[in-house]
């Protein structure tokens, strides 16, 4: 039996190595924390489920990613769908994001047009994503699998082409709608979250489908966003693959240009390195988490890749506990805080809070719920501040905490005495628990369709899933990336009976 190793049990990673098991491979899964999720994990802290960094879900609609893979592994997802998706609280107005898009269109009446057109590419991009189309195209069987999708969907998908050669300003600027300031911050506001990037430099094709997550449906998993990942550890094993926790990968053996397996230690403190041995690895890491595992081995375009590629956004994430009566009737699980209508996005200007459903008391003590905010940051100045002075680095983490809580303070009064428990993190933070590079999330800002990232990494039998390839961030997202990376498998190596590998064959 074909024997693949996943290194990280992000929901790429489980997707990819579930799909895999059901199709008769022996996988396992290596995992160096002591649950499964990655940046969409949930963890227990002194009597609060905490999500540690997605807090939303899409992708459950038919023919939605996560609607695809619970098809394929016979899985009933533990999900609630909610509306409002969330309330988006600007200076001058409130906008709840609802399926129907109506109260978005109240407050933007002019933008009518732009929404239809919107959904119309949207719903075209639903339908190829459904086709599992390998895009970026790595070779030529790739790209002829494309070219034949679109003769057959023609001439409906020749419509979408302009807009995949054009920003998402330039889209708005058709509607004449670039002349309203507080229109392009609320896209701005919504792109950031879903493209990494704002209007002026996400191209329009993805950013008509990132906008569409309100319209498609937002959902809760029960117990947190890390109850997905729960799910599929189960699956995995029920299938006949392992997850292993408290497994520390520290490099990728590499033979011939071929990954020959991994060598793991138990824990952080362990300093005995096991061999573990594969056919087909596939990691899901950062590109340049990679090139840290291969060493030596590391392709030579892959280090440059990585040389000149920019680093990708951070985050810095309150988790608190809050009195439950301070919250109202009827408010919703999920708000986005704008503080102004011009100016740079992030670092606290732009805040994205997560409350724990009020039906599910296991996420917080009686009388209290969990909340998560957030905002983007750059992870480079957390990194030099703590190696130039470790004291100011608590300090800026102490100021950012504080800034939070005055800001949301402005459209919630009282809400600093509503607070129970406050725990901040930082990109440092991120790098500690997800070992993710320099505490890097969210994957690449999307900025072009044909400088999107594919799998392949240089190395025959190794591949890469997760927010870093197409078509990026978001459980949604990275499952259509797991997806993709399974079939891609077992073209390259189709299930064969298992070999045993000789201890002297072991590489050192």
């Amino acid at each position: 039996m074909t024997n693949v190793l996943v290194i990280g049990s992000g929901i790429g990673g489980l997707t990819t190595a579930a799909l895999l098991a059901k199709e008769g491979y022996s996988v396992t899964v290596m995992e160096a924390q002591t649950y499964p999720g990655g940046s969409a994990s949930t963890f227990f802290h002194k009597g609060y489920r905490f999500d540690s960094g997605a807090t939303v879900a899409g992708g459950f609609q038919p023919n939605g990613p996560h609607y695809l893979t619970g098809k394929l592994l016979d899985l009933d997802w533990n999900v609630h769908t909610y509306d409002p998706a969330w309330v988006v609280h600007m200076p001058n107005c409130e906008i709840s994001l609802t399926r129907d898009n109506e109260d978005m269109l109240r407050a933007f009446p002019e933008s009518r047009a732009f929404w239809e057109q919107q959904s119309a590419i949207a719903d075209q991009g639903w339908s190829l994503s459904a086709q599992g189309l390998p895009w970026p195209p790595t070779n030529m069987a790739e790209a002829m699998q494309i070219a034949k999708v679109g003769v057959t969907n023609l001439p409906g998908d020749l419509k979408i082409i302009p807009f995949a050669l054009m920003s998402a300003k330039q889209w708005m600027g058709l509607h004449g709608l670039n002349d309203n300031a507080e229109f392009v911050r609320f896209i701005d506001g919504q792109l950031l979250i879903s493209a990494q990037t704002t209007s002026a430099n996400a191209y329009a094709m993805y950013s008509a489908t990132a906008l569409d997550l309100a319209r498609q449906g937002v959902y809760h998993a029960e117990g947190g966003i890390g109850g997905i990942a729960e799910q599929l550890v189960e699956k995995i094993r029920a299938l006949g693959g392992d997850v292993l926790f408290r497994q520390n990968v520290t490099r990728i053996a590499v033979e011939n240009g071929k990954a020959q397996g991994v060598w793991a230690k138990k824990g952080r403190r362990s300093k005995q390195e096991d061999f573990f041995s594969a056919d087909f690895v596939i990691a899901n890491t950062t590109p340049w988490s990679l090139e840290q595992l291969l060493a030596d081995s590391a392709p030579k375009a892959l280090r440059r890749e990585n040389q000149h590629r920019d680093a990708t956004f951070g985050a810095f994430v309150l988790h608190l506990g809050v009195k439950s009566d301070f919250l109202p009737d009827g408010f919703a699980d999920h708000h986005q805080f704008l503080m102004d209508v011009d100016g740079p996005l992030g670092e606290g200007r732009s805040l994205f809070m997560s409350v724990s459903p009020d039906w599910d008391t296991s996420r917080a003590p009686d009388g209290e719920r969990a909340m998560t905010i957030t905002t983007h940051t750059r992870v480079q100045p957390w990194w030099d501040l703590l190696n130039r002075d470790e004291s100011e680095y608590y300090r800026r983490k102490d100021a950012y905490a504080q800034t939070f809580i005055a800001n949301i303070d402005r459209f919630l009064p009282g809400f600093k005495d509503a607070i129970t428990f406050m725990m901040p993190g930082s990109p440092v933070t991120y790098e500690f628990y997800t070992r993710r590079h320099m505490g890097m999330v969210g994957g690449f800002p999307q900025k072009s369709l044909f400088g999107a990232r594919g799998p392949r990494t240089g190395v025959d039998n190794l591949r890469l899933v997760g927010d870093s390839i197409f078509p990026g961030q978001s459980t949604a997202g990275v499952s259509l990336g797991a997806l993709r990376v399974a079939e891609d498998v077992q073209r390259a190596m189709p299930v064969k009976k298992r070999t045993t590998r000789k201890l002297t064959e072991i590489p050192t």
